[in-house]
């Protein structure tokens, strides 16, 4: 249990390389996008009626996939991957099922990540596939560089699935943690015409050279008391404590310039937000704001329906995955965990009611 803790002490702080390499400066270009641009979804008043698109593997050869957790290997762009695998048993390989792609957070690795958010076993209960795939480099993260290797390999991913498994593919989401939820805003950036939904969980982010062709229904998760990718914007005390990404056992901090480690460099989650409406074509009103629970704001944007735009605020939230119980017991690493809302729960319901449609 030691080992686990240790490696989740710096789980899913991917403020660190992106925030600090790519993220600064970038909202600013990619919130330029005129709304006007984006092509809205069609409305969709009963996303039932939204039929299912099989993908090629569905078939006799589907129907033979082991049920439960795999731990799967590949190949993309020469290099090796791998990724966990949870086949859940509505898997026939004829009906096909909808897919999530689950991110680890910077260090926190798949293996972690899977108690973080307990996608897999949840998904078992609810009918989808969840896939959650390890990162690159001795500390485990994800490049989210548009074009980059690891982008790469996400659709690879993705190809592969939906060859060996009976995968829905209007029915395909993005969720992660942190650099897992980064790179969850990356995904809806270079895959736009095949991520139906996203969920980014502390770290919604926009990013550098994004443009949208349709908008991307989004449901975003922040706590205002986040001291790694904080809610005003930059980066916190404890990402600079992190481990350095090369693995030479500096903190991250240590590789930074002074400007660097003082400047709160990075919009704050609000900014990003409004960003993600106007990419998603909404109005310029305010958005509304609803009491959830004593410590969670509901906000929501004045979207279009289909491109509905929504962030969960969690006062004195920490960097963490509300609801989880695993977040819960390393209160002391992550800071405080809301159990008044259930992420996975608000985030299946959000991508059963946004499955993928034609843009007008």
């Amino acid at each position: 249990m030691r080992s686990i803790v240790r490696t989740s002490g710096v789980l899913a702080l991917g403020a660190v390389l992106t925030l600090s390499a790519c993220s600064s400066g970038s909202t600013a270009k990619a919130s330029n996008v005129n709304a006007r641009e984006v092509k809205a979804k069609v409305a969709i008043t009963d996303p039932t009626s939204v039929p299912a698109a099989k993908s090629s593997g569905c078939g006799a050869g589907a129907a033979g996939i082991a049920k439960g957790q795999t731990k799967e290997n590949m190949t993309s762009g020469g290099d090796a991957r791998w990724y966990f695998r949870q086949v859940p048993p509505a898997h026939d390989g004829i009906r096909p099922v909808p897919l999530v792609l689950d991110l680890h957070g910077y260090s926190e690795g798949a293996q972690i990540h899977l108690m973080m958010s307990g996608l897999s076993t949840f998904g078992d209960t609810k009918g989808f596939v969840t896939l959650t795939p390890q990162g690159t480099g001795p500390v485990a993260r994800w490049d989210t560089t548009l074009g980059s290797k690891d982008l790469k390999f996400l659709g690879d991913l993705l190809d592969t699935a939906e060859s060996q498994l009976c995968i829905d593919t209007n029915r395909v989401f993005v969720t992660g943690l942190s650099n897992g939820a980064f790179m969850t805003s990356a995904m809806a950036c270079q895959f736009n015409d095949r991520i139906a939904a996203v969920a980014p969980v502390a770290g919604v982010r926009t990013i550098k050279g994004c443009t949208f062709k349709r908008s991307v229904p989004l449901v975003a998760f922040h706590g205002t008391g986040d001291q790694f990718v904080t809610f005003d914007g930059g980066l916190g005390q404890k990402a600079l404590d992190l481990p350095a990404p090369d693995g030479s056992g500096k903190k991250l901090g240590d590789t930074l310039t002074p400007a660097q480690r003082t400047a709160r460099s990075g919009d704050s989650i609000p900014t990003i937000m409004a960003a993600w409406a106007k990419r998603n074509g909404c109005g310029s009103a305010h958005p509304t704001e609803e009491t959830i629970a004593t410590d969670v704001t509901k906000v929501t944007y004045p979207c279009p329906q289909g491109a509905e735009t929504i962030l969960y605020r969690v006062t004195g939230g920490g960097h963490s995955w509300p609801g989880s119980s695993f977040s819960q017991t390393i209160v002391n690493i992550v800071g405080p965990t809301t159990m008044n809302v259930n992420a996975d729960e608000i985030m299946w319901a959000f991508f059963v009611n946004h499955p993928l449609t034609p843009a007008k």
